[in-house]
């Protein structure tokens, strides 16, 4: 780790039910609870292992998936302006940061303006977070990098104590991995601990041709399906499962009538799987899928309704020309 960095933790509190599962793993309640159900399901925050965080990288890269690209041309293009219009002496936070890849783009175009500044970056992957701060202390000898440790979708009462304006970034889309009403509840969880002049970047997909869509989900090289069937593997290392992973394989849909990529792994053969961790068995019918991720696309009126029923006021936004892609500047 580089020097003048601290680690923080943020992990939310559990039931005493749960915290017989997570002496397991921390992974055991959310897994027993979403492979029990009807349809089984798995949440998406469980690709983002080590494993899977790499996977995410090549993807961000591939042809087909343009999101990362419009994303940082938006970005490159509008710092400037963005940074402007979020006020002066910012502290800048990331929600699901990952390596932070495309934040170097906010990072450098901020120590133009001031010459030391704060970065906060959150992540439930310790070595996505490790990567960040490997990369960022060689790049920007200025600026302080303090990761955190946590699941933001539950809040993180971290951010309260930190000094200062803040501008949280949400960026690349990831909201829309949520139900409307569950993304509306974790903007208000992080605008609980914000204070009045704080703002919030949200980067969010426009609702688009699934023609465009569909490859962004399911390329011809097969990374995003591997990516995808890595939440078996994961489960498999982390849990003792015994799942056959190529007798599933990728299934992305688009539905317009929900506005959402919809992403599955489907069983090609009825099946039993057991996960030794949980004293699990389960069973599969052939053609039966497990729902690992949504992602929604959104209109305008979407974004408004979301940051005004979390309490934000949106005050700019900026595209690309195709308007493939928005990232909206709102306040506390």
């Amino acid at each position: 780790m580089c020097a003048g960095s601290s680690w923080e933790f943020g992990w939310p509190m559990a039931t005493s039910k749960q915290l017989q599962l997570l002496t397991v793993s921390p992974i055991a309640p959310e897994v027993l609870q979403g492979l029990t159900s009807s349809p089984k399901r798995l949440p998406s925050k469980l690709f983002y292992d080590e494993i899977g965080s790499q996977l995410f990288e090549q993807i961000t890269e591939l042809p087909e998936y343009y999101l990362t690209r419009t994303e940082r041309s938006i970005l490159e293009q509008y710092a400037g302006e963005i940074l402007e219009q979020a006020g002066p002496s910012l502290t800048l936070v990331e929600l699901g940061a990952g390596t932070a890849a495309k934040t170097c783009i906010l990072i450098d175009e901020l120590l133009e303006r001031q010459r030391r500044a704060l970065f906060y970056p959150i992540d439930v992957s310790p070595s996505a977070l490790e990567e960040a701060v490997r990369q960022l202390g060689r790049q920007f000898p200025a600026l302080r990098v303090n990761p955190i440790v946590a699941d933001y979708t539950g809040g993180v009462p971290a951010l309260s104590r930190i000094s200062g304006r803040k501008l949280v970034l949400y960026i690349g889309s990831s909201i829309g991995n949520f139900e409307p009403d569950h993304s509306v509840c974790i903007l208000r969880r992080i605008r609980q601990t914000l204070r009045s002049g704080d703002a919030l970047l949200l980067g969010a997909d426009f609702a688009k041709s699934s023609r465009i869509l569909l490859p962004a989900y399911d390329d011809a090289q097969g990374v995003t399906a591997a990516f995808n069937k890595n939440i078996l593997a994961r489960l498999n290392r982390e849990l003792e499962a015994d799942f056959d992973v190529e007798a599933f394989r990728h299934i992305a849909l688009w539905s317009r009538r929900c506005s959402r990529m919809e992403i599955y792994l489907e069983s090609l053969a009825a099946q039993s799987v057991f996960v030794a961790a949980l004293d699990l068995d389960i069973s599969f019918r052939r053609g039966e899928r497990i729902h690992t991720e949504n992602s929604y696309k959104y209109t305008d009126a979407m974004i408004e309704s979301i940051l005004r029923d979390s309490g934000f006021t949106l005050e700019h936004s900026w595209c690309d020309r195709k308007k493939w892609f928005g990232v909206h500047l709102a306040r506390v």
